[in-house]
């Protein structure tokens, strides 16, 4: 067969088809309910997504790229100090050649087991891990404070930790409640520890010669200059103010009193 046999088949046959108007409406509504059909099935699985989740995913181009948001109402409660303290530096200075440094460091309450866990462990790096706790779960609704104690190159040491008191408590305008401990280990007690009430202006602390040293109050927002102060500073996260006194070398603590 040629190719003008060919072409003489195909006239023939064009004869007898009937050629009308091109279904335009029924193409248009067809395509629009394919388009509703999209948009509805992934509104439903939009929905599915929100309620078994809490959060959803915004697309952020190339794979690996996607952010995930959260909406306000399902985040978590924000940590806040309890994987982190809130801390005070109290005192600072130099002996026999070292540095030294005391800080007060208060921790809130974890708020779940989840959360006292992540706190233990945080508590644990910062050598500060409360004795008397057996596990994370003990920590559970429970504010703890420390008292730290920094030598030269020597781990931190926790001279005084306790359940932190609650934020109204008070202590009597005269009170002192002292606390003394060595500076190094074996030497005798000459690094001291004060807690006082807020209204204290001044302390005096008396050593083993009987020799005394006076602790004035630090002015707001007075950090450290110099050398080593002894003043009685506020405190962050606790309802005492506190101050940290250092006996010459050789003496060791006797007693304290509030005196302004």
């Amino acid at each position: 067969m040629t190719h003008r046999d060919i072409a003489l088949l195909l006239a023939d046959a064009a004869d007898d088809v009937e050629i009308g108007m091109a279904p335009c409406q029924s193409v248009l509504r067809g395509g629009r309910r394919r388009k509703a059909r999209r948009w509805a099935v992934a509104a439903a699985a939009a929905l599915v997504v929100a309620g078994s989740t809490g959060t959803f995913a915004l697309a952020g181009g190339t794979s690996g790229g996607a952010r995930r948001v959260e909406p306000t109402a399902t985040r978590p409660a924000t940590d806040g100090h309890v994987l982190e303290p809130r801390t005070t530096p109290l005192a600072r200075g130099t002996d026999a050649g070292s540095d030294w440094s005391v800080t007060f460091a208060r921790w809130d309450a974890p708020g779940d087991r989840a959360q006292a866990a992540r706190q233990l462990a945080a508590m644990k790096r910062a050598g500060t891990a409360p004795g008397g706790v057996r596990e994370a779960a003990d920590l559970t609704g429970r504010s703890w404070f420390f008292v730290v104690l920094l030598v030269g190159d020597e781990p931190p040491t926790a001279v005084l930790q306790g359940e932190a008191p609650r934020s109204g408590a008070t202590q009597a305008a005269k009170d002192v409640h002292g606390y003394f401990v060595p500076l190094r280990a074996g030497g005798t007690d000459r690094l001291v520890v004060g807690r006082v009430a807020t209204t204290a202006r001044e302390a005096e602390v008396t050593w083993d010669d009987g020799s005394t040293t006076k602790v004035g109050r630090a002015a707001p927002g007075t950090g450290f200059v110099g050398g080593f102060e002894s003043l009685i500073r506020r405190t962050e996260g606790s309802p005492y103010d506190w101050f940290v006194c250092l006996a010459p070398e050789g003496r060791s603590y006797v007693s304290a009193k509030v005196t302004k």
